[in-house]
C-alpha cells in the first residue's frame, strides 16, 4: 500500500498543474458522490427492510386469525404469504424469540434468497412463521446503486471537465507569466506579461502578473540607467586620454615614460572595453556574417593575439558563417584570459564548428561557472589581476554572431572555454 502510495505522488509530481487540478477536483467529486450514493443507499435500504417487516407482522396477524378460526393454514386465505407451523428453515434466533414469547421479524438481504420472517408462539412449543421473498426488491435496489454509479460518473466527469478548462486558463497564464521571466532573464527587458483574466478582477494570478511586470520595469530603468553611465563615463574619459596619450608621446625617453606610457595605454584599453561593453548592453552591434574556414582562421588570429599557443584540428574544421572582426576579438580575449589567469601550455582544439581554448591554471572560479562571468570582477587571486571585461565582451560579442560559448573546468586541472560557431 505504501508503495502504491509513493508512486502516485511521483506521478503527480511529474504532471502539470493543470492536471493535478482536474484530478484533485475529480478526487474531491467521487468522495462527495460516494458519500451521497452510501448515504441514498442505506436510507433506501432500511425504508425498504421496515417496510418489509411490517408487511410480514400483518400478514402474521392475518395467519393467525385465520388459524384460530378454522384451525388449519388455508393458503386461499393468507394471500401471497408463506406461513408455516414450525418450519425447518426458520432461523434459530427468531425462534428462540417466538418461543420466549415474543413476536418478531428476522430479515435477510445479503443472502441468496432475500426474504423477511415474522413469528410468534402458537401455544406450546409451537411457533407459527410467515416467509416473504425480497428478491424484487433487492432488485430494485441494485437497480438504483447503478443509477447512482451512472449519475456519480457523470457529475465526476464533468467536474473534471470544468476544473481542467479552469485549471487550463491558470496554467496558461502561468505559463505566460514564466516565459516573460525567462525573456527578461535573457536581456529582453521591455517583456512585459500584460492584462490578464477578465477585466475588473484581481486574483492571485493578476497580481503574480503585476508584479512581474513592476519587477520587469524597474529592473530596465536600473540596467538602461547603468549602461547610460557606463556609455557616458567612457565618452567623457576619451577626450582626455586623447591628450594625456599625446603629451606622454612627447615625454624624454626613459623608465619613467615608459610606465606613463604603459599605464596610459592600459586605461584606453580599459576605455575601449567600456564602450564596447555599452554597444553589447544597447544591442547596437550588427554583425558582417561570412563564411569562412575556421581552422585557418583560428590560427591566423592565435598568430596575431601574441599567445604562445599551439592550435590543434585546423586542418579538419569545418566552414563557419561568422563576422571575422568579431570572432578575432573572442578568441584573443579567451587567449589572453588563458595566459593571464592561467599557466601554459595554451593550447587551441579546433574540431568541426567548435574551438576549445584551455590553460593548465587553477581553473574558473565556481562563482563563474554558476553565476557567469561579472564586470569588474576577476574570482580568486589566483587568477591574476584585470578588470573582469574581457570574458564578458567574448559573450557579448559571441551573442551578436550567433555564437555559444562555454565555461568549465575539466579534469585533472586547467580552464576550458569552448566556442560553438553556426555552421555556414
Amino acid at each position: 500500500m505504501r508503495s502504491v502510495l509513493i508512486r502516485c505522488r511521483d506521478l503527480l509530481r511529474t504532471l502539470g498543474l493543470r492536471w493535478k487540478i482536474s484530478i484533485l477536483l475529480a478526487l474531491g467529486c467521487s468522495l462527495v458522490a460516494v458519500a451521497i450514493g452510501l448515504l441514498i443507499h442505506e436510507a433506501r435500504a432500511r425504508q425498504i427492510g421496515e417496510a418489509a417487516r411490517e408487511s410480514a407482522t400483518s400478514q402474521l396477524t392475518r395467519v393467525r386469525q385465520v388459524y384460530e378460526l378454522t384451525g388449519r393454514l388455508d393458503p386461499d386465505k393468507v394471500g401471497e404469504a408463506d406461513a408455516r407451523i414450525d418450519s425447518k428453515e426458520l432461523p434459530d434466533s427468531l425462534r428462540a424469540a417466538a418461543l420466549d414469547g415474543r413476536r418478531t421479524t428476522f430479515l435477510d438481504m445479503n443472502g441468496p434468497e432475500p426474504m423477511v420472517w415474522a413469528a410468534r408462539p402458537l401455544g406450546g412449543d409451537h411457533v407459527l412463521s410467515v416467509r416473504h421473498s425480497l428478491a424484487a426488491q433487492r432488485d430494485e435496489l441494485a437497480e438504483l446503486d447503478r443509477q447512482l454509479v451512472a449519475y456519480g460518473a457523470l457529475i465526476v466527469a464533468l467536474a473534471a471537465a470544468g476544473g481542467a478548462v479552469l485549471a487550463s486558463r491558470l496554467s496558461r497564464e502561468l505559463r505566460t507569466a514564466a516565459e516573460t521571466a525567462r525573456r527578461i532573464s535573457a536581456g529582453e527587458l521591455d517583456a512585459r506579461i500584460g492584462p490578464s483574466g477578465v477585466a475588473g478582477t484581481r486574483d492571485e494570478v493578476a497580481e503574480l502578473s503585476s508584479a512581474v511586470d513592476t519587477m520587469a520595469a524597474s529592473l530596465q530603468r536600473r540596467l538602461e540607467a547603468e549602461q547610460r553611465f557606463t556609455a557616458d563615463v567612457a565618452h567623457e574619459l576619451r577626450t582626455p586620454l586623447t591628450g594625456l596619450h599625446t603629451a606622454a608621446e612627447l615625454l624624454p625617453p626613459g623608465r619613467p615614460t615608459e610606465l606613463v606610457r604603459d599605464r596610459v595605454s592600459a586605461l584606453r584599453a580599459l576605455t575601449e572595453d567600456l564602450l564596447e561593453v555599452a554597444r553589447l548592453d544597447a544591442n547596437r552591434e550588427q554583425p558582417q556574417l561570412e563564411a569562412h574556414a575556421l581552422g585557418p582562421l583560428v590560427e591566423s588570429i592565435t598568430r596575431r593575439s601574441g599567445v604562445a599557443a599551439e592550435v590543434a584540428g585546423a586542418q579538419e574544421s569545418a566552414q563557419v558563417s561568422t563576422d571575422a572582426r568579431r570572432f578575432e576579438r573572442i578568441l584573443t580575449n579567451l587567449l589572453v584570459n588563458a595566459r593571464r589567469h592561467g599557466r601554459g601550455p595554451v593550447t587551441v582544439t579546433v574540431s568541426g564548428t567548435t574551438v576549445a581554448v584551455r590553460d593548465q591554471g587553477p581553473g574558473f572560479p565556481e562563482e563563474l561557472l554558476r553565476e557567469g562571468p561579472q564586470r569588474f570582477l576577476t574570482g580568486t587571486p589566483e587568477r591574476g589581476q584585470g578588470t573582469g571585461l574581457g570574458l564578458t565582451i567574448a559573450l557579448g560579442q559571441a551573442q551578436v554572431i550567433g555564437a555559444r560559448v562555454a565555461l568549465a573546468n575539466p579534469r585533472p586541472t586547467g580552464a576550458c572555454a569552448t566556442v560553438v560557431l553556426p555552421p555556414a
